[in-house]
Formats: structure tokens, C-alpha cells, sequence
């Protein structure tokens, strides 16, 4: 899905990534007592901030899984999808190729 959406200057749009609807137990958990996602995936970044004259790029891209926290950002809606907007600075981490695995162990 193509999303028509460029965020401006250090502001990132992230979906964020669905965690398993069961714990360890497996016990299913209700969509109500359900904790928003802490991981992502960037779907588009703006053009980066501008500082003493000159741009700064990002250093997220599309494609990019990241962890964030769980009250940043703001929640929009484009085509019954939702999405988050965020500035770079409230990104926690960039998930590398180590790091998918390791979290997929847990």
C-alpha cells in the first residue's frame, strides 16, 4: 500500500507493528487491555530539520523498524489505516538485522 503522506522537515510516519494476541500463558488478551505497540515501521520521513542554514537528513528511512515510546507521537487515520506522526528525536531505537531476531525470541 502506497501511503500519499510526506511528513515535514524532522517529522516521521510510522505504523506501528501489531504485537501477538496471546501471552506466554496462552492466555488471549482483549483488544481493550491491549497496550499500544512499541514497535514500528517507518512509512515515510520528512526532509530533515534545519539548523544553522543548513539540512540535517534523518537518520530513519522508509522501511525502518524502530521502537518508540508508548505516548508519543499523534495517532491520524489514512484509508482506515492508522498511522503515527513523530518527530525523529522521540524515536527510542533503529532496529538492525540482530535486533529483529533478538526481539522475536522474547
Amino acid at each position: 500500500m502506497t501511503v500519499n503522506v510526506t511528513p515535514l522537515h524532522d517529522r516521521v510516519l510510522v505504523r506501528r507493528l501489531e504485537e501477538k494476541e496471546t501471552a506466554k500463558g496462552g492466555i488471549i488478551i482483549p483488544d481493550t487491555a491491549k497496550e499500544k505497540p512499541q514497535e514500528g515501521e517507518v512509512m515515510a520521513v520528512g526532509a530533515g530539520k534545519i539548523e544553522k542554514g543548513k539540512r540535517i537528513p534523518l537518520d530513519v528511512r522508509a522501511g525502518d523498524r524502530i521502537w518508540l515510546g508508548m505516548y508519543t507521537g499523534n495517532d491520524i487515520k489514512i484509508d482506515d489505516q492508522e498511522y503515527l506522526i513523530l518527530r525523529e528525536e522521540e524515536i527510542l531505537a533503529k532496529l538492525t538485522g540482530i535486533a529483529k531476531a533478538a526481539s522475536g525470541k522474547k
